[in-house]
């Protein structure tokens, strides 16, 4: 066979293994404990899609003005943010509860 020929199964090939490499990547659970620092919410384009909850959270907020250094301690931003995070109601990729005190992981 020509390579000419061969193209277009390595193409498919290729498209298909992304494919299934995709599918397993969107099954690993989120690491809560590594999401903290300068966080700005989105409405599209968003690192994270995270739900507010006031029971069974997997990770408890602190919302803090300056150094947000513990898991948990998110600061608002408007621009240059360590992550992006959308709020939605439903499908969410993990879930938050806002607190005062005790951020971080539920256990």
């Amino acid at each position: 066979m020509k390579p000419g020929k061969l193209l277009p199964f390595a193409i498919a090939a290729l498209v298909l293994l992304l494919l299934l490499l995709g599918v397993r990547a969107g099954d690993k659970k989120v690491d809560v404990s590594k999401i903290h620092g300068r966080i700005q919410y989105v409405r599209s384009f968003p690192d994270y899609k995270v739900q507010a909850v006031t029971s069974f959270p997997d990770l408890r907020v602190q919302v803090v003005e300056s150094f947000p250094t513990a898991p948990g301690q998110w600061q608002i931003v408007d621009s240059f943010p360590d992550y992006k995070i959308e709020m939605v109601d439903s499908f969410p990729d993990f879930k938050v509860q806002f607190v005062t005190s005790f951020p971080g992981p539920n256990k």
